[in-house]
């Protein structure tokens, strides 16, 4: 078949790119440059990340690649996002279109396709407000729930699985000197992870407790100076947490920390209802370390006490760090088990046989 799979860039992984990206590259290496650094391979197929002549990559929201691939191919210099993502499909003449960026490009986009395309696809493992995506052929993603949500407003939903970048095996074969990792989002929308996160920075005094944050435009406000002199108090993050949060982390950059860590702490965001599976969790897992994360419905072969651990309170949670790394050899081997089990479950091979069977079915 032939495969074009979009995604959208996060405002703040973009300027790690324009950083790693040749000022003034074209649209060929900085794509180049972005499917090397594995921002988001997890959910990137076979063919994409081995770069089949039967498959495209485009990153419909960068405005710097789109707009140079819009100039090289000679449309408009003010053509639309929209636009230039329509003209790649064409050009391309896309028979499966596969979008991990569906709110930006709802059913109003997917009527727009041309003729070429046969079938369309998108991921969305997220409460998604008002969007439209039911000129899609289906909705895919991991949490039945969400999944259920979406067939509720006559969409057609089906179960599918990030896949273990094949690029993880290289990380996390030495010294571990984190003992704790958390990498991810903080905001109003993470309160019950955020008590969490407060009860383990407050271990930093004893152990090597790392977070990376990408805080909110609200947070980043409530701790500024002016933030400070407003009545902002519950969207500032405990001192604890700001004594030893750092900035965000991607890409390889993000691999090399995950394979750095002993533990890497998980939990989900309050809309998340009782499933659980998000990016980190296969992440963490797919660079060893042992994942913590908090009690819900996994996919299969996240199980408890054998792959990962699972909390069920901030008792709970602060109980397994101490335990397992005062005995690491022994805590270590479900991280191995883990690593294994899970990287044979849901491999890129896997992934891609998985996609294709649904893809028939439509």
């Amino acid at each position: 078949m032939r495969l074009f799979q979009n995604c959208g860039l996060m405002p703040s992984y973009v300027a790690r790119l324009n950083a790693l990206a040749p000022s003034g590259s074209g649209f060929d290496t900085r794509r180049e440059v972005f499917i090397d650094d594995r921002f988001g391979a997890l959910h990137f197929l076979k063919p994409v990340l081995e770069n089949d002549t039967d498959a495209f990559l485009a990153c419909g929201n960068d405005n710097v690649m789109q707009k140079r691939w819009a100039r090289d191919n000679g449309l408009p210099a003010q053509s639309s996002l929209e636009d230039t993502l329509l003209a790649q499909v064409e050009h391309h003449h896309t028979e499966v279109f596969y979008n991990l960026d569906p709110v930006r490009f709802p059913s109003s986009f997917i009527r727009r396709l041309p003729g070429c395309v046969r079938k369309t696809l998108c991921w969305r493992a997220a409460p998604s407000g008002q969007a439209d995506l039911t000129a899609y052929g289906a909705v895919l993603g991991n949490f039945p729930s969400i999944l259920e949500s979406w067939r509720s407003k006559g969409c057609r939903a089906e179960w599918f699985a990030p896949g273990i970048d094949p690029a993880m095996d290289a990380y996390g074969r030495g010294e571990r000197p984190i003992d704790v990792l958390f990498v991810g989002g903080y905001s109003r929308h993470h309160s019950v992870r955020a008590k969490v996160l407060e009860c383990v920075a407050r271990l930093a005094d004893t152990y090597n407790i790392v977070y990376c944050l990408d805080a909110s435009r609200l947070t980043k406000l409530a701790e500024s100076f002016i933030g400070r002199l407003m009545p902002l108090r519950n969207h500032r993050r405990p001192q604890s947490i700001a004594k030893i949060a750092t900035s965000p982390v991607f890409g390889r950059e993000l691999y090399e920390l995950l394979g750095q860590s002993k533990i890497v702490l998980n939990g989900a965001i309050d809309m998340a209802g009782p499933d659980r599976g998000n990016m980190r969790c296969f992440e963490a897992v797919g660079c060893g370390a042992l994942l913590l994360s908090d009690e819900g419905n996994y996919p299969d072969g996240m199980r408890d006490q054998d792959t990962m651990l699972t909390y069920g309170s901030e008792a709970a949670c602060l109980e397994h760090i101490r335990r397992c790394l005062g005995n690491w050899t022994s805590a270590q081997l479900i991280a191995k088990s883990g690593r294994k089990r899970i990287g044979e479950a849901y491999s890129k091979d896997r992934q891609w046989s998985a996609f294709g069977a649904i893809v028939a079915r439509l």
